[in-house]
This record gives structure tokens, C-alpha cells and sequence, in this order.
């Protein structure tokens, strides 16, 4: 499979992705919206079928959709990203390109979708938590925490899945995303993908979204830093299992 191709699988892809999960959050925080208030479970459930969606769009490549499941794949020593896409660096940044980009697009046509409702929004913070995530709490250090441990889990079960989604694949990573949001996504809202979080901010500040507000810079490394951090232990854990478990054994 040529990088082109992957390329546009996972833009494609994360672009669902962030297009159905921007558009939940829109429909619960904007005024005015047929799902105003719908509540944090609206969210995650919305967010579950936006990964299930974007899953199977890029199954081709291996469908990451997240930067976080790369570097964790790459840790993990796989051999390859997807069948006949070998792990090496020029591969590496063409799924982060892919997946910042798609992110990107889709933040853009869920504006798109819901301008009338951003332009009747009077408040800047729920126009920028359609993007991109921000804490309950301002922590820095334990947002950090909560963004590695969520996306730890996310990335150390999908490896644990032993392969490239097919058959129920997407529906089990679909559910594992609602699973982590229901459980540990609170404190945070549950990044837990710099693309899904990077691309939409990005989004946010470039946008001429009416009575739009400041997108929290100083908060944006906390998404991206913690979600990697997350991945590369999961990668590193799911790696040394089975010699773990094998030791234990015998």
C-alpha cells in the first residue's frame, strides 16, 4: 500500500472521526441545537460512534486515527503499521500527518454544519469545547495524568486486540472509547488523541467563528503530551508482557 494511500485513509478517517464527535458536542453545548443539554453521556456515545464510523473508513491503513496509537504501535515493535506498510520513519509521519490534517477538516464541516448555532452562542467556552478539550479542574500535572492513563488504556487494549481492525474491531474500539469516557473522561474530557484535540484547536483559532474566544493555548500541550506519553507506555508495556507472563509460567 503506497503512503499516499494511507495518507488519505487516515484523513479520511480522522476526519469522520472529529466531523460526528465535534458535531456531539456541538449539538449538547450550543444553544439552540434539538440536542442542547443533552448531558456528558450524549458525548460519549457520540464520540463511540464517531470512532466506530472513522474505524471503518480506514481500515486500509490500519485506521490509527490518533497519533498516540502510532507512536504505540512503533514502540510495540510491530513490523508493520497496516499489511504492506512497513514501520520506518517516513511511514511514521505520513499516519501523523494524516491524522492532524483529517482532524483539521473535520472541526472545519462540523462549523460548517452548525454555524447558525455558533453565531447565536453568546458563550466563548462552549464554542471552543466543540474543538478541543479542557479540564474540569485546572491542574496541570494531574490533567497530565488523567490524559496518560486514559489514553494508556485506549492504546494497551487495542494492542491487545492483536491486529488490524476488521469484523468487530471497530465496534470493540468504538465501545472501549465510550468506555474510558463514561469511567475516567470527566476530568478532562478525554483527549486522549493530539490530533483530535491539535487539529480541531487549530480549527478554533483560524475560523472566523462570530464572538469566538481565546483556544486556551496554554492548556494544548496537556492533549498532546499526555495522550503520547500514554501510548509509548502502552506500546512498551504490551511489548513485554508475554515475556512477563512467559517468565511467570515457567
Amino acid at each position: 500500500m503506497s503512503l499516499g494511500l494511507v495518507f488519505l485513509s487516515e484523513v479520511l478517517g480522522t476526519g469522520m472521526l472529529t466531523l460526528l464527535g465535534c458535531g456531539v458536542v456541538a449539538n449538547v453545548a450550543l444553544k439552540g441545537t434539538k440536542g442542547y443539554a443533552g448531558g456528558f453521556l450524549m458525548v460519549t456515545w457520540g464520540w463511540g460512534i464517531a470512532v466506530f464510523s472513522g474505524v471503518f473508513i480506514a481500515a486500509k491503513s490500519g485506521a490509527h486515527l490518533n497519533p498516540a496509537v502510532t507512536l504505540g504501535l512503533l514502540i510495540h515493535g510491530n513490523a508493520e503499521y497496516a499489511p504492506g506498510v512497513t514501520v520506518d520513519v517516513a511511514s511514521t509521519l505520513t499516519y501523523f500527518g494524516g491524522e492532524l490534517l483529517g482532524a483539521f477538516i473535520g472541526a472545519v464541516l462540523c462549523w460548517l454544519a452548525c454555524k447558525q448555532h455558533f453565531d447565536h452562542e453568546d458563550d466563548p467556552a462552549n464554542k471552543l469545547g466543540t474543538f478541543s478539550t479542557g479540564p474540569a479542574i485546572r491542574s496541570n500535572g494531574w490533567n497530565v495524568v488523567t490524559e496518560v492513563i486514559g489514553t494508556f488504556v485506549l492504546v494497551f487494549v487495542i494492542l491487545s486486540f492483536g491486529g488490524t481492525p476488521s469484523g468487530l474491531g471497530p465496534l470493540a474500539v468504538a465501545l472501549l472509547v465510550v468506555g474510558i469516557g463514561v469511567s475516567i473522561g470527566g476530568p478532562t474530557g478525554y483527549a486522549i488523541n493530539p490530533a483530535r484535540d491539535l487539529g480541531p484547536r487549530i480549527a478554533h483559532a483560524l475560523l472566523p467563528i462570530k464572538g469566538n474566544g481565546s483556544s486556551d493555548w496554554s492548556y494544548a500541550w496537556i492533549p498532546v503530551v499526555g495522550p503520547l506519553a500514554g501510548g509509548a507506555i502502552a506500546g512498551l508495556l504490551a511489548r513485554w508482557t508475554p515475556q512477563i507472563f512467559a517468565s511467570v509460567v515457567h
